[in-house]
């Protein structure tokens, strides 16, 4: 059959035309910048703060208690807990310069640093100890923030993906237990009452998902949160009876719960926090860019450490402590599709409203935390089928990205699996290796530097590791091909020895490596995939 290569200049100049117009309306814009209206705006952002809300005051429950604190001074630490974030979610999220990542990442209290505060305190040192301690390595964090913000380049997909599924099944064990009651020393725990109310909840935000509006779909979160609470009030598993308890209005008084103090073991403990923390922010900046889709690059990942750290270091004045940027609500992200950082802000203010009227809080106390149990399995599972949709993206053909992933994600489960791991370790190892999300990255950016980057003694073929990763070719290659049409050195030739043009040059080498392609005839859906190249005779 003789080629046809009138049809195939038609595709590039259609291709052409069309790529420049397509540049130009969407130069200058990034997807996290879209403003929406005000109503939708902190409609959303209650939704980020709904799923955050459990998590964000797990951590001054535990520490309070551990200190002995009553319930007024614990309720003292929610408080500064919910200003704090606030606070640091709107910093990071709108920023100044040097300071913010300017993408929608909620923030909050650490979690990394509960084992290690809690330590401290039975210790002798106390709630002041803690404090100092979060306060100075805080500002080391500041200082050696830009280390870490240029480590971007070894954040491949090969790296991304591995975390970003790391994340997402190290965030299920919360959920399940969220979805059992969240107290396990409670009578109720575990019961079919609390399980099938996270069932339920679960299963409303899989039907408002469904239903072909979009507004109802993109806040099925919050309306399958919403009805949860109701339906638990009638069955009588919430009550707003305790509502009225307690003060309206306060403002947070700086050091109200002690001055600091400085103990040198607890602030070289809390610098292997903040470490922990530096890692686990930079991940998630990651994920969320990933599941964003926009550029993040080494200042940008350096001005989020930088808006991080400082939030941490003001926080202890308050009566808060380390800061960093919460993964489920990087879920929520996934889920609703909404990518605006100005309804993450809008979370933040609520956050700081919350954080300044306690009224309020108790309101989003009574949210059944089973409620959010069942919310919380879609949101975290999203996060890991974010991480597997980065690992498509991977190439496995003769090298050893498969055994990175498989290491990674194998070091990230441990912690998940069997809790008390490395419990005879000593405290500043376990420190690091017991957060899943942490052994994970920090295994991944290794290994991909051992095997990727330092390459000496790697072998030349090294597919072995990649077995069960066969080619596939799409029928819609078969489709474009003509009797004679043949590949050689990555690029396809006719039956005269004439090079076809491709519908991007990118799709020719990827026939070469075994990856999927599309020929001229398939064009792409993004007109801006116009060849850069074309063959000779081609015009215009």
């Amino acid at each position: 059959m003789s080629p046809r290569p009138t049809s195939r200049k038609a595709t590039v100049s259609r291709k052409a035309t069309s790529s420049p117009k397509r540049k130009n309306q969407s130069k200058g814009t990034r997807p996290e910048d879209e403003r929406m209206g005000i109503g939708a705006t902190f409609a959303y952002g209650f939704q980020h703060v709904l799923t955050m809300y459990g998590g964000i005051i797990a951590v001054p429950l535990i520490v309070g208690q551990a200190a002995g604190l009553d319930g007024a001074n614990i309720g003292i630490l929610v408080a500064a807990s919910l200003f704090m974030g606030g606070l640091a979610t709107i910093l990071q999220t709108i920023g100044v310069p040097f300071f913010g990542s300017q993408l929608p990442l909620v923030q909050g209290v650490s979690f990394a640093g509960v084992a290690t505060m809690v330590a401290i305190i039975d210790g002798g040192g106390g709630l002041p100890s803690v404090f100092g301690a979060v306060i100075v390595a805080s500002l080391i964090g500041l200082l050696i923030s830009p280390i870490f913000s240029r480590v971007i380049r070894f954040f491949p997909p090969v790296v991304t993906g591995s975390v970003i599924t790391i994340i997402g099944l190290s965030l299920m064990p919360v959920a399940a237990n969220w979805a059992m009651g969240g107290n396990s020393k409670a009578p109720d725990y575990g019961s079919v009452a609390n399980i099938g109310l996270a069932a339920l909840t679960l299963l409303l935000v899989l039907v408002l998902s469904k239903v072909g509006i979009a507004t109802i779909s993109r806040l099925s979160i919050l309306l399958a949160i919403v009805i949860g609470t109701l339906v638990a009030v009638i069955i009588g598993m919430a009550d707003f009876g305790g509502v009225g308890n307690g003060p309206i209005f306060s403002f947070p008084k700086p050091f109200e719960l002690g001055m600091p103090t400085f103990q040198i073991a607890a602030i070289v403990s809390m610098v292997i926090v903040i470490l922990v923390t530096l890692v686990e922010t930079s991940s998630d900046i990651i994920a969320v860019a990933d599941i964003v889709e926009t550029k993040v690059d080494s200042r940008r990942l350096g001005d989020g450490l930088r808006a991080d750290m400082i939030s941490s270091a003001v926080a202890p004045i308050f009566g808060s402590f380390t800061q960093s940027a919460f993964a489920q609500n990087v879920g929520l992200v996934a889920v609703t599709g909404i990518k605006s950082r100005f309804v993450v802000a809008g979370g933040g203010l609520i956050l700081v409203v919350l954080g300044l009227l306690p009224v309020m809080g108790r309101v989003v106390a009574t949210v059944p935390t089973a409620v959010l149990g069942g919310a919380g399995i879609v949101l975290f599972g999203t996060v890991a089928a974010s991480g597997i949709r980065t690992l498509a993206k991977v190439e496995y053909h003769n090298n050893m990205n498969l055994i990175i992933v498989a290491t990674s994600i194998g070091m990230g489960i441990i912690p998940i699996a069997a809790p008390t791991f490395y419990d005879k370790f000593p405290s500043w190892f376990a420190t690091i290796f017991d957060s899943g999300i942490s052994s994970g990255a920090l295994t991944a950016i290794v290994l991909n530097l051992v095997f990727n980057h330092l390459t000496a003694g790697n072998s030349d073929r090294q597919s072995v590791f990649a077995a069960g990763t066969g080619r596939e070719v799409p029928p819609e290659v078969y489709e474009a091909l003509q009797d004679g049409d043949y590949v050689m050195d990555g690029k396809i030739y006719d039956a005269v020895g004439t090079e076809v043009t491709c519908a991007s040059m990118m799709a020719a080498e990827n026939l070469a490596s075994g990856r999927h392609i599309a020929a001229s005839s398939q064009e792409s859906s993004d007109p801006a995939s116009a060849p850069a190249t074309r063959s000779p005779g081609d015009e215009g």
